[in-house]
């Protein structure tokens, strides 16, 4: 590390060392990117994003990679270019939360791949500055699992693999990979599924292929009919995110292709109380996934990257997962919050079912930039009566209770219970007994003959502006 940053992180681990004391411990999500930014904006969309919750998530690589859409070059300064705008307003991000890192420690993350496409870049002697951050990153003295988020190409961590694989034993490759934890943004080159191929064993959610529309992360920003989609409308960033934000959210260009389609390859590391990083298959803000091997033919459009057939997939990888979901309504009168009558079950709204909690986050948070605590929006804290983890009886009464429940600006809260049957073993329908949206809630175990799961999601929103919300979840085991 260079010494010019030594004065900047002891200054830095003084500041927080009386707020860690006085803060329960919590471990966040290490992640290191891969992006290829500047082939869309949208990485540099995801980029401003995830500056404002590196309070939350460890960020310990920002590196610039080629893909399909930019093969010859990489751009690092576009990557420095964002840090210089978060560093504008990192003074006002620690009004809200000592966490934020220092500028000058996310600008020496900052590192770059080869410019070169795909598994044209890997091999011998194809070493680089980005895949030896992978992986100097890979073996720290870090029990934490290594989060790899791939917006573009992932060439560089298969350089990073390809080297491991040839310098180091099997059983210590083998101890690395148990660490690693990736996520790509469909195959935006060949190395990804030569990755999947020749690391059988390593953690990988994608939706293969270079057929985007066949992808769960385009939840993200896909219109849906029968639902308010204006939270990614381009009136809606430009007066939340863009204008009169500061000088990070300027720094937010224009939607070109769609919006943020990279973000989703990170949102399941913020601690949102819903959130399970180790489970793609209890759904979260980054939508839900499941272990199996796709069976897709190669002559399917959905198996092409830049126009080019790939290998059908040799192991299960986690990928698209579907969901039913009915939106819950807002009520005129009487009961405030209620289940809707509308249904949608996709793959893509394992995602989108979450949009608007995520996108008012956002909203808040680039508010953070500019407004002192006092004048901005921060989110409640769910506090469950009772463990997360509950055993009853088959046929049983379920007791939910979240009568702590607080939110550190005084606003008013409102809640919302309601089963997530897709999360759990049972997947036959268990309703709430009464009133969604108390503080309390019951339901009835179904009856079973051998042990099933259930599971339970708790969702908190105050009246702020704009709203915010966190959730508990509630993992119930029924036995016979």
């Amino acid at each position: 590390m260079p010494r010019i940053l030594l004065p900047v992180l002891a200054a830095y681990c003084s500041m927080l060392a009386p707020i860690a004391s006085a803060q329960p411990a919590h471990k966040p999500e290490r992640l290191l990117v891969l992006t290829d930014i500047e082939a869309d904006p949208d990485d540099t969309q995801s980029l401003v994003r995830l500056l404002l919750y590196a309070n939350e998530i460890d960020i310990e690589g920002l590196v610039a990679t080629t893909s399909t859409h930019m093969r010859t070059r990489v751009v690092p300064q576009s990557i420095h270019a964002v840090i210089q705008a978060y560093a504008k307003v990192h003074t006002s991000l620690l009004r809200h939360d000592r966490k934020y890192p220092p500028p000058a420690v996310l600008q020496s993350l900052v590192k770059q791949g080869r410019p070169e496409y795909g598994m044209g870049g890997v091999g011998a002697g194809k070493d680089s500055e980005g895949s030896n951050w992978v992986i100097r990153a890979l073996e720290r003295n870090d029990d934490r699992p290594l989060w790899i988020s791939v917006w573009g190409g992932a060439n560089t961590l298969a350089q990073a693999l390809h080297t491991l694989r040839t310098t180091r034993t099997q059983t210590e490759l083998d101890r690395l990979l148990r660490k690693l934890r990736v996520y790509t943004i469909s195959d935006q080159d060949d190395s990804g599924p030569w990755i999947r191929k020749n690391f059988p064993k390593l953690f990988y959610i994608v939706s293969p292929g270079g057929d985007y529309s066949a992808s769960t992360w385009q939840g993200i920003n896909v219109v849906v009919p029968g639902i308010d989609n204006s939270t990614i409308s381009n009136a809606w960033i430009a007066k939340h995110i863009q204008q009169g934000q500061g000088p990070l959210g300027a720094a937010y260009p224009d939607v070109a292709w769609g919006v943020e389609g990279d973000t989703p390859s990170w949102l399941a590391l913020i601690p949102n109380g819903l959130n399970a990083p180790e489970h793609p298959e209890w759904g979260g803000w980054g939508g839900r996934y499941e272990l199996y091997r796709p069976d897709i033919s190669v002559t399917n459009p959905r198996t092409f990257i830049g126009g080019v057939p790939i290998e059908a997939e040799t192991r299960p990888i986690w990928t698209n997962a579907v969901d039913q979901y009915v939106p819950p309504v807002r009520s005129e009168y009487g009961r405030a919050t209620r289940p809707g009558q509308e249904s949608f079950r996709d793959f893509k709204c394992t995602l989108w079912r979450w949009r608007d909690d995520f996108q008012n986050d956002f909203a808040a948070r680039m508010q953070w930039t500019v407004k002192p605590y006092a004048e901005a929006n921060h989110p409640p804290v769910p506090r469950l009566d009772h463990p997360a983890s509950l055993t009853v009886q088959s046929g049983g009464p379920i007791h939910l209770s979240a009568t702590r429940t607080s939110d550190p600006d005084g606003d008013s809260l409102s809640f919302f219970w309601f089963p997530y049957p897709e999360a759990g073993s049972h997947k036959g329908l268990v309703t709430i007994n009464g009133a969604e949206n108390a503080t309390t809630a019951t339901a009835t175990a179904p009856k079973v003959s051998q042990p099933e799961t259930l599971q339970f999601i708790l969702k908190v929103t105050d009246k702020g502006q704009p709203a915010l919300t966190r959730y508990q979840r509630i993992v119930v085991t029924v036995l016979p």
